[in-house]
């Protein structure tokens, strides 16, 4: 009898799966991961307030906000293979709000260039853009970026369908080309390469999964 029972608590006890599911469906967890996103804003802006950002404050901006953006980028992108992966279909909810933040951060990135770099000054900002081909290939991830940003809403998504709202979220793939390009070659004037290869590697295997699932989706549909 103790043995039975023993047996049927243990069959009763939630998985690890349906105890993160459950935390994750909380109504707290959207706003705990909503002031996780933003702390790297607020040190920011604690390191500008205070004098601590280094000799040169206006480059540490600019990189620190581009890194950022990388980083969301590549948060965004794994959404969907862990919940695959993991079968925890609940992370799915915390997707728009991480894309979201992918665009809070390379508005940052792209306000602290024209500001800081460039004095607001819009004609020496296109010059610029048009003379430097790293910041006209990051000028263009932030032009694509816009309108995923933009039709993130549920009032877009049902305007659009849900079939081209799908085909034109896709484009986050070629934003992501476009961030690691960028980033190589800011980098190349330096020759330090070795977190763009981090950042190519990460994308690499997470953009490398999407293509194995349609290739694998592709094969079983009948013919």
């Amino acid at each position: 009898m103790a043995t039975v029972s023993i047996a049927s608590t243990a069959a009763r006890a939630p998985t690890w799966r349906q105890r993160l599911g459950k935390a994750l469906l909380h109504p707290a967890a959207k706003p705990v991961l909503f002031v996780l996103c933003l702390l790297p804003f607020a040190w920011l802006l604690y390191g500008a307030l205070t004098n601590g950002l280094g000799a040169n404050p206006a480059e540490y901006l600019i990189r620190s906000t581009g890194d950022w953006t990388l980083r969301f980028l590549c948060i965004v992108l794994a959404v969907t293979p862990l919940r695959v992966v993991a079968g925890v279909p609940q992370l799915a909810r915390f997707r728009r709000m991480l894309g979201l933040f992918v665009y809070f951060y390379v508005v940052l990135h792209l306000l602290s260039y024209s500001w800081f770099d460039q004095g607001l000054d819009v004609a020496e900002i296109a010059k610029d853009i048009a003379k430097r081909p790293f910041i006209l290939v990051g000028f263009a991830g932030f032009v694509l970026l816009t309108p995923l940003a933009a039709t993130s809403f549920n009032r877009a998504i049902k305007a659009l369908g849900a079939a081209r709202w799908q085909l034109l979220h896709k484009a986050v793939y070629v934003i992501a080309g476009l961030g690691i390009l960028h980033f190589f070659w800011m980098r190349a004037g330096k020759n330090n390469f070795a977190e763009v290869a981090v950042y190519a590697a990460i994308l690499a295997v997470l953009l490398g999964w999407r293509v194995a699932q349609f290739l694998k989706k592709k094969r079983l549909q009948p013919r």
